[in-house]
């Protein structure tokens, strides 16, 4: 069982011109303790020198760093794992090359896909609620269908999409373990306050079920 509830993915094109680090490390102060690692476009030296810092930063609060898609970084710049989408590597490779102490979480969007992310730790399905950075994935899903996800899936769910602190509650009684978010903490004014408020409608934080 993962040890968070929140889950924070990056997007440095959603600070308002600040260091994504900066950000970063106003969220861990506020308490998240899980963080993804998503900047898609980097090449593989400045993603490995961004992790870098990440995994300073994190390693600061004991927090998870996972990074999307590359597991060479990950495994170069000490991180806790990896976090695998529809066109990656398959789940049973992964963890053959990360072996069994790191994390791999896998984005989800239908039961079949969670099928196929047998042997993760956990999966991130949406998008719940319509966001921007998820319109390519199609209509939002919502909560029905969230629901049979979780029924679905033998590790913990945490929603993604147009999540924000007055929508927690919802997702949480539909059965999601938690939830990851972008813009809620990437474009906050404050992403310290604001990892506080959302890991307040949360529950107990950063505890497994």
């Amino acid at each position: 069982m993962i040890d968070f509830r929140l889950y924070f993915v990056t997007d440095r094109r959603q600070t308002a011109g600040r260091p994504l680090s900066d950000v970063v490390h106003a969220a861990l102060d506020g308490g998240v303790r899980a963080v993804q690692l998503r900047e898609k476009d980097l090449e593989g030296g400045e993603l490995y020198r961004l992790a870098g810092r990440l995994r300073d930063l994190t390693a600061r609060y004991a927090a998870r760093l996972l990074i999307n898609d590359r597991l060479d970084v990950a495994l170069a710049a000490g991180a806790d794992g990896v976090h695998l989408g529809h066109t990656s590597l398959p789940v049973s490779t992964a963890r053959q090359l990360l072996g069994p102490d790191k994390l791999i979480g896998v984005s989800t969007h239908s039961p079949d896909e969670i099928t196929a992310a047998q042997g993760a730790d956990f999966v991130v399905f949406g998008p719940v609620y319509f966001t921007p950075s998820k319109a390519d994935y199609g209509q939002p899903q919502g909560l029905a269908r969230l629901r049979q996800a979780v029924r679905h899936s033998p590790v913990p769910v945490l929603a993604i999409g147009g999540i924000r602190a007055d929508r927690i509650a919802a997702v949480r009684s539909a059965g999601a373990h938690g939830v990851a978010l972008i813009s809620a903490l990437s474009a906050a004014a404050e992403p310290s306050r604001a990892a506080h408020e959302l890991l307040a409608q949360l529950g107990p934080p950063d505890k497994a079920d």
